[in-house]
């Protein structure tokens, strides 16, 4: 079982590396029905992997590749958010939550497909960026404590498109809100479920060291790659996310 798990730390690691996103929205199913695990310990699990495995990404990216006012407004907002999340999880139907995710990840993608990509590095500043800022952060710290995720599916079209920020600095910049919102997440979720620690570890090694090499390629690939591939995965994560609601429904 520590084998698989440590393959799809592998998997997952170079995603988040590349596109600062892929954690949470693909290792709580996968541990669910692949691990076989419980759906509140893979949430858990997967929250400290949230935590752990997006630092080797953030290595390279720390000196010229995160918006860090940015990761304060929406941070400030994420955190308190991550509670309610937690809170709102035990009363809402999971096909229900799990639905407007994938509603609101096709809408996401749909837009980052249609909207011309920018430079790596070129910085638009919208009207009441604090404003949206800390909107962002309530989204994305809600989904957090909600489903368990770093919330990168979210957080990286969320910047770019409400933010204005390039495909670049969202990633990097993602990142960090992930770390920081799993840390969240752990605490809102301590005393409900607990983690399986030998599951979390056989994932974050691998994962790290995954991250760390895909985050070095991505300063090789062109920002119109990067959007465009990112748009094609929330897509993909979205129309899975559907099936999967589906299938349950029909088994129930």
């Amino acid at each position: 079982m520590l084998i698989s798990v440590g393959l799809l730390g592998l998997v997952i690691g170079g995603l988040t590396g590349l596109l600062g996103a892929g954690g949470g929205i693909l290792a709580v199913p996968a541990l669910v029905y692949l691990v076989g695990i419980p759906l509140g310990t893979a949430i858990s699990t997967s929250l400290v992997m949230g935590a752990v495995g997006p630092v080797a990404a953030l290595l390279p990216r720390l000196r010229a590749g995160i918006q860090w006012q940015t990761v304060l407004a929406v941070s400030a907002a994420g955190i308190p958010a991550a509670f309610v999340g937690t809170l709102a999880g035990a009363s809402l139907p999971e096909n229900v939550v799990l639905l407007a995710f994938a509603v609101l990840m096709i809408a996401a993608g749909i837009q980052m497909l249609r909207s011309r990509p920018r430079g790596k590095d070129t910085v638009i500043c919208p009207k009441l960026w604090l404003v949206r800022g800390l909107a962002v952060g309530v989204l994305v710290g809600f989904l957090t404590g909600l489903l368990g995720i770093g919330g990168g599916f979210i957080t990286v079209p969320a910047l770019m498109l409400i933010l204005g920020l390039p495909i670049g600095l969202a990633i990097g910049s993602s990142l960090v809100i992930a770390v920081i919102n799993s840390l969240a997440g752990i605490i809102a979720h301590a005393g409900t479920t607990s983690p399986d620690w030998a599951v979390a570890v056989a994932f974050v090694v691998p994962a790290m060291a995954a991250a760390l090499v895909s985050a070095q390629l991505s300063k090789q690939v062109s920002g119109q790659v990067l959007q465009r591939s990112f748009a094609i995965l929330v897509l993909v994560v979205a129309a899975i996310t559907i099936i999967r609601v589906i299938l349950t429904a029909t088994t129930s």
